[in-house]
């Protein structure tokens, strides 16, 4: 399943992809299984079992119904609706929590060095740190660069997302997989020169839109092995990433384990795993972020980011 949250200039809808059509949630629901059903992605996680055996109950109709619709045996009810007439925003726009993991990718260890004129070691346990909900955005939404007295090094970094399903306390790594509700392309932007006057992550990663995520959750049967998934950023149409989730230092089972013993992960919490090699910042010359420039991170199998540049 692909979940998304849409809008049609109305207020945000929790929604299923099928191909190019839009599923609302809860009006399907009610008009193919007289059942009523939340209208947000993140309360559809909360209800667990239920929620998910309703919307593969709602899929199977679904897909027979637009069977219908293309024989022209029925018209198209106004609760799916082609995705080019709806607006999709980050999957999950309101999660409890956004935690970050720093330095997973061993070659992005690595490709620090040159400019810090020291060796950058692999970390022993996972870095966390903290975006807020305030910097998701919509898959296709801009990114809005901060005037230049606040930041003029904005940098992009392509992240798998995990999404929780349900809620993880002191969890194995054995059990981790039962925690989560899905998968999604997600866009860590950092302010670099933020970064090294605070000696910490939280204010250069959380300006408003700094996390691009989406185009949709998606579901772990959809992605049998998310340890090898390739990973590519564009930069006006030039590969400026390109790696594999393979390369994590740390896995998801051991991420989703580790934060669990101190954290309580609840439905709809968002986990970004890290970076791969060939940030802006650490490259000759540094490369930042200017308006006017399109930013595409890909992840795949689960979709494509593209944010245009602007400023804010």
């Amino acid at each position: 399943m692909r979940w998304v949250t849409y809008n049609t200039g109305k207020p945000l809808r929790a929604g299923l992809l099928i191909d190019e059509l839009v599923v609302d949630f809860e009006q399907g629901a009610r008009a193919l299984l007289g059942r009523s059903a939340p209208a947000s992605v993140r309360a559809i996680l909360e209800w667990g079992n239920p929620g998910r055996q309703l919307a593969e109950r709602l899929l199977k109709r679904t897909r027979k119904l637009v069977q219908r619709i293309e024989q022209g045996a029925e018209r198209r009810p106004a609760w799916l609706i082609p995705l080019d007439r709806v607006h999709l925003n980050a999957p999950v726009p309101d999660p409890e929590k956004v935690i970050c993991l720093g330095l997973n990718y061993l070659e992005h260890c690595r490709e620090q060095e040159g400019r810090l004129g020291r060796p950058v070691e692999p970390p022993k346990q996972p870095i966390l740190f903290a975006k807020f909900a305030s910097t998701l955005t919509g898959p296709y939404d801009p990114i809005v660069l901060p005037d230049p007295k606040v930041t003029r090094e904005a940098d992009y970094e392509v992240e798998l997302a995990v999404v929780i399903g349900r809620t993880a306390r002191g969890v194995s790594q054995r059990a981790a997989a039962d925690h989560i509700a899905g998968y999604m392309v997600l866009d860590d932007v950092s302010a670099r020169d933020c970064q090294r006057e605070d000696h910490q992550w939280v204010r250069s990663k959380s300006f408003d839109t700094f996390a691009p995520c989406g185009p949709a959750l998606v579901t772990p049967d959809e992605v049998p092995n998310p340890g090898r998934l390739a990973l590519t950023t564009r930069l006006n149409g030039e590969v400026m990433q390109s790696s594999n989730t393979s390369d994590m230092i740390f896995k998801i089972p051991r991420i989703i384990s580790f934060i669990s013993q101190a954290i309580t992960l609840k439905p709809g919490d968002i986990i970004t795993t890290g970076t791969p090699p060939g940030v802006g910042a650490f490259r000759e010359p540094p490369i930042s972020l200017k308006p006017g420039d399109v930013v595409e991170c890909e992840i795949e199998g689960l979709g494509v980011l593209r944010n245009v540049c602007r400023r804010g």
